[in-house]
């Protein structure tokens, strides 16, 4: 009943009949801060208890941190920026310093970087590094791991070094004349394998990001993403950012935190341009993966766009669209242009950043992305 009670938010209706006392009655208070009603019929606005007031936050913050897990804590400052309209508190620095750093506030404070008062950036820039960070130790290694392994196993050679270095499904295949039914096996004439690791470049990757409001958390995985795969001589990483003016932040990719800081969310989308800013990056089409993370929602000329995507995947490049890199769920998207994609073999799909190094694997070694799709995100 004490759950119920939390659960349920209190008053005569609830039916509990449960009194909270002490750090029950504390927690109950600090959800109510943003989630109780104002009572009205039909009416979505919810009247926290925060108002604008900076130590009222301050102290919220900090109850809630002290009953909350750190993940509950992060949903509960995204809902109180949302709902209580608090953007404005997130440019004092003492608001910075107080709250649980996570994508979502990433997010935020990049969206406000052009109104940000001077004093508030160091502490924001705190906050991204911390969030940054955290990403980088959470993915770095799985991303590198999984495009090293790709990499190798895509370089083909007929003269294997070792048992470990032969195809087995590969030399089956290309040795099945050589079947002996009375034996019911194969005999290998011809062995495939994987060459050894090479030193220089053996792919070009270019990601192309949508900078508008609602694709804030895919940016930041992003560019954490760029900066992992740059940081690979195996790879030629460009990062390409846009909304209707297209910007090159490849330059930066070698430091996630200002790269972010080159971003400018919000905004139109114009994807046909940022695709043929991206076209001109490529110089080797066979060996090359163009990753456009965006929501399709176009706005500059449909036709030229799908024309573009079209011209890259005939050349040999290995286009892959996502319409969200982030744990968020289902996105918002363009479903029209997203079936257009699909019908000439552009699959179009979410992707959590979890499962992107394994996506990055199956790219480099040319598999089949709509059945890697259907796999993984149930696309």
């Amino acid at each position: 009943m004490r759950r119920w009670r939390l659960v349920l938010g209190g008053g005569d209706a609830d039916g509990t009949g449960c009194a909270l006392e002490g750090a029950d009655a504390q927690m109950d208070a600090a959800l109510a801060a943003v989630y109780d009603q104002d009572g009205r019929e039909g009416q979505s606005r919810r009247e926290g208890g925060l108002g604008a007031s900076a130590p009222r936050v301050a102290r919220w913050l900090g109850d809630i941190r002290t009953y909350f897990p750190s993940t509950v804590v992060q949903v509960m400052q995204k809902d109180a920026i949302e709902r209580l309209n608090l953007t404005r508190l997130l440019l004092e620095p003492e608001m910075l310093e107080a709250v649980e750093p996570d994508v979502h506030l990433v997010g935020t404070l990049l969206a406000l970087n052009r109104v940000m008062p001077e004093q508030a950036r160091e502490s924001a820039r705190a906050v991204v590094r911390k969030v940054v960070a955290e990403l980088e130790r959470r993915l770095a290694q799985r991303t590198r791991a999984a495009v090293t392994g790709a990499l190798d196993r895509s370089a083909r050679t007929h003269r294997p070094r070792r048992v470990s270095d032969i195809d087995w499904d590969r030399t089956i295949r290309a040795n099945l004349k050589n079947y002996l039914p009375e034996r019911n096996t194969v005999v290998p004439s011809r062995l495939v394998g994987y060459a050894r690791r090479q030193r220089s470049v053996q792919r070009e990757v270019v990601l192309c990001i949508d900078q508008s409001g609602s694709m804030a958390a895919s940016v930041v995985y992003s560019s954490v993403f760029g900066a992992v795969l740059a940081s690979m001589r195996s790879l030629k990483t460009s990062l390409v950012v846009f909304d209707t003016a297209v910007v090159d932040l490849t330059e930066q990719l070698h430091d996630p935190v200002e790269l972010l800081f080159g971003t400018q969310l919000g905004g139109g989308t114009d994807i046909n341009r940022a695709i043929a800013y991206s076209q001109g990056l490529i110089t080797r089409p066979a060996d090359s993966i163009f990753i456009l993370i965006s929501d399709l929602y176009e706005g500059g000329v449909r036709a030229e766009m799908l024309r573009r995507v079209a011209a890259m995947t005939q050349a040999g490049v290995q286009v892959i669209v996502l319409l969200a890199l982030s744990d968020e769920g289902a996105p918002f998207y363009d479903h029209d242009n997203a079936a257009a994609l699909a019908a000439m073999g552009v699959p179009a799909f979410a992707c959590t950043p979890d499962a992107f190094p394994d996506l990055m694997a199956a790219a480099i070694e040319r598999r089949d992305l709509a059945r890697w799709a259907e796999r993984h995100t149930g696309a």
